[in-house]
């Protein structure tokens, strides 16, 4: 059944990082959790490490006070040298390794080194990356030429917001190159076009009538293509990136928002398709991807409906979805792997909190955009 929406916007939870640091030993951050227990024998992945780099970062530079009352700055280096000791000599990242550290058999994977490549410019472009220097310009330097390499829409996307993020800091700073990463700004910018090109061209491949999307089926992380389109207009221009990322946002946040205006994730059991959209399993990485594109798509237009699905999307982690049932849990930091038909999955793994923990953050930045807001329900102005 669909929630039932409040009235009331709730106010925003003191965030805690009880849970990140419980998953967190002097390797790095384990990937799953029992109940909030550790499951050690799953061991770790580059991809959660990298996520947990960005969230980290995310908050000491919104909040300094909190970051070191939670030890982010102590955690942001535990996962910063994870990455370092999972780089390969070609660039990318081996992603799995089990609790002996010891790394499984695997084909490498476009999402993770795009992933880790957005998590390092993140953290370069932040005041505090100087603290990770060299190791964090070293990893970056290294792994951007074998972006050119990937196949995956979601590594393209990934890898084009970091050039992104580099060409407007490079900008905001007036030099030619960006000193902190020796890699010039022509070839930055040079990548992006050609990352830019590959996701249009994807659509336009893909797209029809009735399916405003890249691929034939929409599965996973979604939000991060026209996250990334939205970013590349910011930092580079391009009238067909912005209305591309217009476009393809207006149709997953309508192929995410419930009867209602709740924000229904799309579902892992038979993904979205032509024919219809999976209600069911409900994952948050999806939630907190919609409300970045969403921040990103506020930022390059001031349209207030991607503030108020951004704020859907955080509503999501607190009851207002299909089940009615909080997923998130402010007092530890933790969040639920998923919203199944019978409620939430209990276990507490790492992509799952660090989804919610960045929905905060998200929220959090748009926070000074929105004191004109009215303090009505907060839900997607997508509905059907």
């Amino acid at each position: 059944m669909a929630a039932n929406l409040t009235t009331e916007r709730p106010a925003a939870p003191e965030v805690r990082f009880r849970h990140l640091r419980r998953l967190t030993d002097d390797t790095g951050l384990l990937e799953h959790a029992i109940g909030r227990i550790p499951r050690r024998s799953e061991g770790y992945t580059t991809d959660d490490n990298a996520r947990a780099l960005w969230a980290c970062v995310e908050w000491i530079d919104l909040d300094p006070a909190l970051a070191e009352a939670e030890r982010l700055p102590e955690l942001a280096e535990r996962y910063a040298g994870f990455l370092y000791w999972a780089r390969k000599a070609d660039g990318r990242f081996h992603n799995n390794f089990d609790y002996g550290r010891r790394p499984e058999t695997e084909q490498p994977s476009d999402d993770c080194l795009g992933r880790t490549i957005w998590a390092l410019a993140r953290t370069v472009s932040s005041p505090f990356g100087g603290r990770l220097s060299p190791a964090v310009p070293d990893l970056l330097t290294n792994a951007f030429p074998a972006a050119r390499s990937m196949g995956s829409p979601r590594g393209w996307a990934y890898a084009l917001a970091a050039c992104a993020l580099l060409e407007r800091r490079r900008a905001a700073s007036g030099l030619r190159d960006d000193t902190d990463v020796p890699l010039p700004g022509e070839w930055v910018g040079s990548l992006a076009a050609e990352l830019a090109r590959r996701l249009l061209d994807r659509y336009r491949a893909e797209s029809g009538p009735g399916w405003l999307w890249f691929e034939p089926v929409m599965t996973y992380s979604n939000g991060l293509m026209p996250w990334a389109l939205f970013e590349a207009h910011a930092a580079f221009g391009g009238g067909e990136a912005l209305a591309i990322a217009r476009d393809t946002f207006r149709f997953l946040a309508e192929r995410m928002t419930a009867p209602k205006g709740a924000i229904r994730p799309i579902g892992n059991r038979g993904w979205g398709t032509r024919q219809g959209t999976a209600r069911w399993d409900q994952q948050p990485i999806e939630a907190f991807k919609l409300a970045l594109a969403a921040e990103a798509g506020y930022r390059a237009t001031g349209e207030r409906e991607y503030r108020d699905t951004a704020l859907a999307c955080r509503a999501w982690f607190h009851g207002r979805n299909d089940c009615g049932a909080p997923l998130a849990d402010p007092a530890d930091g933790s969040c639920c792997d998923g919203l199944t038909p019978g409620g939430p999955n209990a276990n507490r793994g790492a992509e799952s909190t660090i989804a919610w923990l960045l929905t905060e953050a998200v929220v959090r930045r748009m926070d000074g955009m929105m004191d004109d807001r009215p303090r009505g329900v907060a839900q997607s102005r997508f509905s059907r």
